[in-house]
């Protein structure tokens, strides 16, 4: 519950190249697992601005497709330009599971667990409940100074950034979280776009 993500914002910009421009067709890239690799077949990676101001990856004269059929498309300028540069940092061979970002952005294209924003938010606060730092130990002595000294600050700069309870406890069951608490995570991540909320359940 308490990572860090980089909040994700549509933007708007001109065509940006890396390598050459490339003319409008289709590419299907299918790969069954996150280990699966396969051998390179473009020489050069470029981005465009398409419809709707959204950006898309160009291999070659190819459009990127996602593993569910899709369009490639993204609304982050930046985003584009990581992921154009995930592809071109690829080798003789693609190792699709060091593309990170162009998982994460086939994941929010494909949305392959058809959840909305609100089951998104909903999935994400039930990690306040079980999260570790909230969890300590009565004994022995040396692990309970630990706890204290490494987690009591992030759990205090979380309160007083948010203005709310969380606490800790021995408990198996671990501290009872507040309603008010839940509500004000809860708003806060309605801030976040379905874009930013992928990327929160997803690492």
């Amino acid at each position: 519950m308490f990572r860090s993500f980089v909040r994700l914002q549509s933007g708007l910009g001109n065509v940006l190249q890396l390598g050459k421009m490339c003319p409008r067709s289709q590419l299907s890239l299918k790969y069954s697992t996150a280990t699966a690799e396969r051998k390179r077949f473009y020489q050069d990676v470029s981005i465009s601005q398409g419809e709707g101001g959204l950006y898309e990856i160009n291999l070659d004269r190819r459009k990127l497709k996602t593993p569910g059929g899709k369009l490639f498309t993204i609304p982050n300028e930046a985003l584009a330009i990581a992921v154009a540069t995930e592809w071109d940092a690829q080798r003789d061979t693609l190792k699709f599971y060091t593309m990170h970002l162009t998982t994460l952005c086939n994941t929010a294209l494909d949305n392959p667990t058809e959840r909305n924003k609100d089951q998104m938010i909903n999935a994400a606060l039930k990690f306040l409940d079980t999260d570790t730092v909230c969890y300590r130990v009565e004994e022995p002595l040396g692990l309970v100074e630990l706890q204290k000294n490494e987690w009591d600050p992030v759990l205090h700069w979380i309160e007083n950034r948010y203005n709310v309870t969380i606490g800790s406890s021995s408990s198996i069951l671990g501290p009872e979280i507040p309603e008010a608490t839940k509500d004000t995570f809860r708003q806060h991540l309605k801030s976040y776009n379905f874009w930013s909320m992928t990327g929160k359940t997803k690492y």
